[in-house]
């Protein structure tokens, strides 16, 4: 049996992507789509990643924090929408097996990261609102980069683990994954393994992940609101909640998608493509949004470079 495993992987050599099943003329409409919206994670990741770098204002927790999640949403959504665009255009809609192999754990690393990245922000919130004189010998800059590293490590271990998993299944089935991208629940549809331990080792593996992430976002949110409850002005619990809302939204999207795709049963395979979308493409998305729209100190920042440049361009027309 163990020899017809091994025969089965080595046979494989590529995958099919199906991606989403409409129409072939609607191709065009899902890749102008995915390229307006990859377009907009680009610059707004990149931009907000930029200013933060550049204004020595932003040189604080929170924003190394959220720089780190700029650079995280970047290329985990990176790994994703290439492959999908092209594959709209593609008649094959092929991936190799080793393209499918790293596209599984560079996927997996950066989710990860992110979700330990978003309890550390959480965090970080805590400590400035609820230990405001403390937050500067709390969130030093060693505890930063410890927290960041950290994230990238939990999410490392996490991929090495579901990647090595995932790919010593014997895919004797179909070559035809039934997604946009390569991911542990469509590769176990097309799987001729017995799949019980598989599936009992990934349930504990994401509880693992997502459960403690989850526990201290929820804990430090419960300790804020009764903080910024007893603030007495008005304009003090506005700014707080503003603050936080923020982060509390993309914690929603992120983990509600994540939930869906991963604990709920493998029913709907097309929902499961909507759910993901939301993490791969839709976050990333929205987050430099959310965080420049709701945030003054990023505004005011954008402003000043954005006044250089105008400027600048002015002078430049001026000489000639």
């Amino acid at each position: 049996m163990g020899d017809r495993g091994t025969s089965n992987r080595s046979e494989v050599t590529d995958f099919i992507l199906v991606g989403f099943r409409v129409r072939p003329e609607l191709y065009i409409l899902l890749f102008l789509l995915f390229l307006l919206v990859y377009a907009m994670i680009l610059l707004g990741n990149v931009g907000m990643v930029a200013v933060i770098l550049t204004d020595p204002r932003l040189n604080t927790p929170m924003y190394f924090l959220l720089g780190n999640l700029s650079f995280i949403d970047l290329f985990y959504s990176s790994v994703i929408a290439p492959k999908a665009m092209i594959n709209f255009w593609s008649e094959s809609k092929s991936i190799s097996y080793a393209g499918c192999v790293t596209q599984l754990f560079l996927f997996a690393l950066f989710i990860v990261a992110e979700g330990f990245l978003l309890a550390a922000m959480a965090y970080d919130r805590f400590i400035a609102i609820c230990n405001p004189l403390l937050y500067s010998v709390q969130m030093s800059t060693r505890l930063c980069i410890q927290l960041v590293a950290g994230s990238y490590f939990c999410g490392c271990i996490s991929s090495v683990l579901q990647t090595s998993m995932t790919f010593s299944m014997s895919f004797c089935a179909s070559r035809a994954i039934d997604h946009f991208y390569c991911d542990d629940r469509p590769l176990q549809r097309i799987s001729c393994s017995d799949l019980y331990f598989h599936k009992i080792v990934s349930f504990l593996l994401c509880s693992i992940i997502i459960l403690p992430t989850i526990i201290v976002i929820l804990v430090s949110y419960m300790y804020i609101v009764s903080t910024v409850l007893k603030i007495r002005s008005t304009e003090g619990r506005k700014k707080a909640f503003s603050t936080c809302s923020s982060h509390l939204g993309v914690v929603s999207v992120l983990y509600g998608a994540i939930i869906f795709m991963y604990f709920i049963p493998d029913r709907f395979p097309e929902l499961s493509k909507v759910a993901s979308l939301c993490y791969t493409l839709v976050t990333p998305m929205l987050n430099p949004l959310i965080y420049s729209l709701r945030n003054k100190d990023v505004k005011e920042a954008l402003r000043k470079i954005l006044g250089k440049k105008i400027f600048l361009f002015n002078s430049i027309l001026t000489v000639i």
